[in-house]
């Protein structure tokens, strides 16, 4: 354990860093409580969690057609088709030469073009955008690896096995697995289960 400095509170141990959460009556996490050991010294002291997460997922053409969609936060049906038409044109819009993270009202944008397809993923504020536009290459290399050169086409008539691989890799909004292998497993012994 580091030595605290004079003054300031001695560092959190492991043990005390994990704390429980409060949740909102939306059922969406609000804010951290205090670790329960420091919490009579720290009263009032319970400080906003920065929940760093994905939003949603959309695969859309150069049309502005969405060939996939998967939100890891509720929103309602009838408000999601104009924030994926917004989301569209924002991204569609940009030149080649421009980023590809957009900040966009309350969370950003990132996105990245594979021939015909573009692939947009809304995350919250505090997240990687590094880190989510190597996710989104890392699953369009699993999609690759699983249909052998993956087009729109395969996106369309196979929607519920893309469906499968992105939710072996993203769960809740949090990335889970990253490994090949191990995202295709599932789809493997569901195709020796239908031969």
């Amino acid at each position: 354990m580091i030595p605290a400095r004079s003054g300031s509170p001695p560092p959190l141990s492991p043990l005390e860093s994990v704390y429980p959460l409060r949740v909102c009556r939306s059922g969406a996490v609000c804010e951290a409580s205090c670790p329960p050991e420091r919490g009579a010294l720290q009263a009032n002291s319970c400080w906003r969690l920065a929940l760093r997460m994905i939003k949603f997922v959309l695969m859309v053409n150069r049309q502005g057609q969405t060939r996939l969609s998967r939100y890891f936060q509720p929103v309602e049906l009838s408000r999601r088709a104009a924030l994926e038409a917004d989301v569209v044109r924002c991204c569609l819009s940009r030149k080649k030469d421009q980023c590809s993270f957009v900040e966009y009202k309350d969370f950003k944008l990132v996105y990245r073009q594979y021939a015909a397809l573009y692939i947009v993923v809304g995350v919250t504020d505090s997240e990687n955008e590094l880190s989510v536009y190597e996710l989104v290459h890392n699953f369009v290399e699993v999609l690759d690896k699983y249909f052998s050169r993956v087009s729109e086409l395969d996106i369309m008539f196979n929607l519920d096995r893309v469906h499968i691989v992105l939710d072996e890799m993203i769960q809740n909004g949090h990335v889970v697995e990253t490994n090949k292998s191990r995202v295709l497993a599932p789809l493997t012994a569901l195709d020796k289960m239908g031969e």
